[in-house]
């Protein structure tokens, strides 16, 4: 059967359904928001069809209202909900508990409750605290593996055969009265009424409530709030234009919403009007606390206890979270107590397998004693947590800075003078032969020249051994982001999951490398670190360490490469550090090594 209804009589027919009995023509009129003059002359319209009698609705009626029949829905629960950290690093959104109710399991329930039980469920990210909906619900789980990489397009890529006549939701929406009706009139997308500035999307729409565009941020708008409903028109369409784009590679960062928008001429999507607050999302902890302010106490998360262990606080004392700049190995967010400002470090996933938590935990004992990292409170050595300071409008070292310079370069200088010892040893070459394993797992390194590359840099190493410097404790990871420098101009040192022990040089080698630094403002930072003129010799170790540096992260990337990363021109970044000075250094050490042996036959020959 075809899709005939005019919209008055099918909003009649959706409030008699739901009633399952007669309603008055004010019931009706309380129902649908149609005037009552209109549910009159709708009503005797539906009596002419047979569909109503005695204002209650027939079984042609019924049959009438089954072409728009909500067949089935899909809840996306894949993403990261980097927003809502620190919660979030434990487990997703979806499954927390809000005023009583696990937010997913109470929006399958009102699923069901319209009889909409063909649910399915996209999941990525800690996916395994989903599972058991299957069972408990019967819900369908669907894994969406590229959540990491990709937006909610991804999770609709997913399940597009699926899509037909579907609600679309998110599993951390919280609805106060249920939005789910057994039959919809045609695609929409829910919307609320924001008062004032909002960065949510405000939608602009035409005759009949068409959307027409949307755009982020606005003033006094309906915003695109809550979930969507795709008919079976809508859905056919969307279907084929995310096929022709998804694998396009401005896709992968937008939300399908944005698709949407993109194609809005050829998508037939209206607006669906909602009270304010009776769709909930929450982007942040303080959010969901001001919805429900027993959240806090209740909810189970080990990130609240360490802080509230570390801190001497109560939970309820927490407050101002939002994440930071994530790095490469960990996620990070900022919270207050009592006005004063923290950061929480959340370890990432499979940190555990490269990063040493308990020779992290010596290096910043050592910093904070040394008054290099003032900004260390906290940490766990086994579960990789840790607490600092906040420093407010901080900003990373400028290297072009030569006060910044020489100053970063005396930090260096009262670490490796400190006379301590740290557990774990670095060395640049015995990493990147580790990484060359990491490679050939892969395919063999048939980089042209490679091996010669990699013998020139072993004759380097051997010369420079001979040298006699010592290893020191080191930070290892000694670039400008892992600077903080204060409004006042104070410095720390942060980040010292790579500490350990190495050669002098070492942190020099990474600080030229990653920052590309010139030759001359390179030879100023080694004087910087000496306080003095440096000797040839000095000179001609440290610029060795250069090379290391760059040949070690340069077989780092071909790793990266190998493992389907694009590291874009770092690959030749770190190629010509390796490669840039490596002749000129090797001639000179054997220079002076021809030499000595000379001076040492001529003595013999004397």
């Amino acid at each position: 059967m075809s899709a005939t209804l005019p919209q008055p009589q099918f909003d009649a027919l959706c409030a008699l359904a739901r009633a399952g009995d007669a309603l008055t023509q004010r019931q009706i009129h309380e129902a649908t928001g149609m005037s009552l003059g209109a549910v009159n002359a709708t009503v005797r319209e539906l009596e002419a069809r047979g569909y109503v009698v005695d204002r209650r609705i027939t079984d042609a009626g019924l049959e009438a209202l089954e072409p728009y029949r909500v067949n089935n829905a899909i809840i996306m629960a894949a993403g990261l909900s980097e927003r809502f950290a620190p919660i979030s690093y434990e487990r997703p959104k979806g499954t927390l508990r809000v005023r009583g109710e696990v937010l997913i399991e109470r929006q399958i329930r009102q699923l069901h409750e319209a009889g909409i039980t063909d649910v399915t469920v996209v999941v990525g990210y800690k996916k395994e605290y989903f599972f058991y909906l299957a069972e408990q619900f019967g819900v369908t789980i669907v894994v969406n593996d590229a959540y990491p990489t990709r937006n909610n397009n991804s999770s609709l890529w997913r399940v597009r055969k699926r899509l037909g006549s579907t609600y679309i939701c998110s599993s951390d929406d919280y609805f106060t009265s249920n939005p789910f009706e057994p039959y919809a009139y045609k695609a929409y997308y829910s919307a609320q009424y924001a008062e004032g500035p909002t960065q949510e999307w405000c939608i602009s729409t035409g005759p009949g409530g068409r959307i027409t565009g949307a755009t982020i941020g606005g003033h006094d708008a309906w915003t695109m709030l809550g979930h969507a409903y795709f008919d079976r028109a809508f859905s056919a369409a969307f279907t084929r234009i995310l096929e022709e784009v998804y694998h396009l590679p401005e896709t992968a960062p937008k939300l399908w919403e944005a698709i949407y928008i993109e194609h809005v001429k050829e998508l037939d999507m209206v607006m669906r009007r909602y009270p304010e607050g009776m769709i909930n999302e929450f982007d942040s902890v303080d959010e969901i606390r001001s919805f429900d302010p027993k959240f806090i106490e209740n909810v189970d998360s080990e990130v609240f206890d360490h802080i509230s262990e570390a801190l001497g606080c109560r939970k309820t004392e927490i407050s101002g979270f939002y994440p930071l700049k994530q790095g490469l190995t960990n996620l990070s967010c900022h919270f207050a107590v009592d006005g004063e400002e923290y950061v929480y470090r959340h370890p990432g996933v499979g940190t555990e397998e490269i990063v040493d938590r308990h020779a992290e935990a010596a290096g910043l004992r050592l910093a904070r004693e040394l008054g290099l990292d003032t900004t260390f409170v906290a940490d766990d050595d086994v579960r990789g947590w840790k607490i600092s300071r906040f420093v407010p409008r901080a900003r990373n070292l400028d290297p072009s800075n030569a006060d910044e310079l020489r100053r970063a370069m005396r930090m260096a200088r009262s670490l490796h003078t400190s006379g301590r010892e740290l557990e774990r040893d670095f060395d640049y070459i015995r990493e990147a032969l580790h990484y060359e394993q990491l490679v050939e797992r892969h395919h063999p390194i048939d980089v042209p020249d490679y091996v010669e590359l990699r013998t020139k840099v072993m004759r380097l190493k051997a010369h420079a051994d001979t040298d006699g410097f010592e290893r020191v404790p080191s930070h290892n990871d000694f670039f400008p982001p892992n600077f903080l420098v204060s409004a006042d101009g104070h410095i720390d040192l942060i980040d010292w999951e790579y500490a350990g022990m190495s050669d002098v040089a070492s942190d020099f080698g990474t600080l030229v490398v990653c920052t590309q630094m010139s030759v001359r403002r390179a030879d100023e930072a080694i004087g910087y670190y000496f306080d003095r003129t440096p000797t040839a010799g000095e000179r001609r170790h440290f610029w060795s360490y250069v090379v290391f540096a760059g040949w070690c992260w340069y077989v780092w990337a071909l790793v990266k490469e190998a493992e389907g990363d694009d590291v874009g021109e770092w690959l030749y970044t770190y190629y010509s550090h390796a490669t840039r000075t490596l002749d000129s250094l090797l001639a000179s050490y054997e220079a002076c090594a021809q030499h000595a042996q000379e001076n040492t036959q001529g003595g013999e020959l004397a």
